[in-house]
């Protein structure tokens, strides 16, 4: 029976995973749920799952918990230090805090050495070192969610090790609906709207993660994530469009194979997959009917309708706190975008002001990238109060 503690429970992932969870109650108990401020929500998943332990993201959002839940012997916390202990206690944490939010809980499961069902992309985007150093240093098993790394891992030998010459990798594909705006004329883009950026063809997701769906940011830090998960070089990574999010990713070998994962669109399948890895467990979701798929496209990115994309490559490559500046910021101008206070193609502006007009200095620390993230928000913030003057 493994106990499970959930970053992050109210938003999508979080409620998939306990979807997934009530189906194998002889397998799983849910520890700890956290929600940052969706105290109602938490609510209603803690009387359902009982946890031992619920966490929030203020004093008084703990107290109306606390309210809601009384009488149930549930213990509950607040704040980013409570989040590292149920972190660190449960004996699998999915990470699923959307933001920066999420890195100092999730390091905190590696420096304990728990399985890690990573959905932050953030914690490895901000500190991928420091992260995988964790993680080996302590012996802690991580296991990737996003559907795209999840089909990566799936599609790679058993016992890959981070490196991909070695097990004769030529290249890793990794497949992106494209979003919203994949065929509209570039020139309107200055006119989108906050409604129209949130409007995934494919996926449901929260707001923030749509609007980086829409300008391809998230696939950016996809990007990143899978060179530290899998040890690939920017040059081995490659970014395919494939509007019916049907194939989820692929890896090219030096035989000329290409072995892919299929499946329908429901995040689900990676969260089962890796919560019983390396055994197969029902998800929830309906098998893939091939003959229903029809046709499957293809398609190169064009960085000058998907700017974000470039920077996230160009970030990768030069190391250090980039990721952290490109992260910081973007986190700061979809917010912006999404307040309306600044247009659809200023996040992308933004972004690159705040990557060429601040140094990048080393990741040697949590505290030197968490630094930098600060300056990055500083930085960004002051350009949006320009914009929006």
């Amino acid at each position: 029976m493994q106990s499970i503690t959930i970053l992050g429970a109210t938003g999508s992932i979080g409620v998939s995973t306990l979807d997934v969870l009530a189906r194998h109650p002889d397998k799983y108990r849910v520890y700890a749920l956290s929600a940052h401020s969706r105290v109602d929500a938490l609510a209603a998943q803690c009387r359902a799952f009982l946890p031992a332990r619920a966490v929030v993201g203020t004093a008084d959002g703990a107290a109306r918990l606390a309210a809601l839940l009384d009488g149930l012997p549930i213990a509950i916390a607040y704040g980013e230090q409570a989040l590292c202990e149920i972190a660190a206690e449960a004996d699998t944490v999915m990470a699923a805090i959307v933001g920066a939010a999420g890195l100092a809980p999730t390091l905190a499961a590696a420096r304990a050495g728990r399985k890690i069902l990573l959905a932050n992309k953030e914690a490895l985007v901000m500190s991928g070192q420091l992260f995988m150093d964790a993680v080996r240093e302590h012996k802690a098993t991580l296991l990737p969610i996003d559907s795209e790394h999840n089909a990566i891992f799936q599609s790679l030998p058993m016992a890959y090790g981070r490196a991909p010459g070695a097990c004769g990798v030529a290249k890793i594909l990794l497949t992106a609906s494209g979003g919203p705006f994949r065929q509209r004329d570039v020139a309107t883009l200055e006119h989108v709207t906050p409604d129209e950026a949130c409007k995934h063809p494919t996926w449901t997701m929260g707001r923030k993660i749509s609007v980086d769906s829409a300008t391809m940011m998230n696939k950016g830090l996809e990007v990143i994530e899978a060179h530290w998960l899998f040890g690939a070089p920017a040059d081995l990574i490659e970014v395919v469009i494939h509007p019916q999010s049907v194939i989820h990713s692929m890896v090219s070998y030096c035989d000329g194979s290409v072995l892919a994962q299929l499946g329908n669109p429901d995040m689900r399948t990676p969260i089962a997959h890796a919560l019983a890895y390396p055994e197969r467990i029902d998800s929830g979701v309906a098998q893939l009917d091939i003959t229903q798929i029809g046709t499957l496209q293809f398609e190169k990115p064009d960085f000058a309708r998907f700017p974000c994309l470039a920077l996230a490559f160009e970030a990768l490559r030069a190391g250090g706190t980039a990721p952290a500046l490109l992260n910081a910021a973007n986190e700061v101008a979809v917010q912006a975008f999404l307040d309306t206070r600044i247009g659809f193609r200023d996040i992308d502006r933004i972004i690159s002001r705040v990557m060429h007009e601040n140094e990048h200095g080393a990741a040697s620390s949590i505290e030197a990238v968490m630094a930098q993230d600060a300056r990055a928000r500083q930085a960004a913030e002051h350009i949006v109060a320009g914009l929006s003057a």
